[in-house]
């Protein structure tokens, strides 16, 4: 996985979740972005999930896949390698 798309999830994180304050520097690729990580909720899967559609034309079918796709930045950039066009 390249670092300019682990830059990019990064960037993508902040901008979907209009997270102000927080940078690329602050994202440790393999923090958790749930609970006591980022704390992200629900919703903020689901603005996620359908922004990496937009962005990088990739689904993220359900919810199931959603737990493992969402749990760091590396688990988003290694499932965006491997599912984009």
């Amino acid at each position: 996985m390249s670092d300019e798309l682990m830059h990019q999830v990064k960037h993508f994180i902040i901008n979907t979740l209009r997270s102000e304050g927080l940078t690329v520097h602050d994202l440790d690729p393999d923090q958790p972005l749930f609970e006591d990580g980022l704390g992200l909720d629900s919703v903020d899967a689901l603005q996620l999930a359908v922004g990496m559609e937009h962005a990088f034309g990739v689904v993220v079918p359900d919810a199931a896949v959603a737990a493992q796709v969402f749990r760091s930045v590396r688990t988003m950039a290694e499932y965006i390698e491997l599912h984009s066009c």
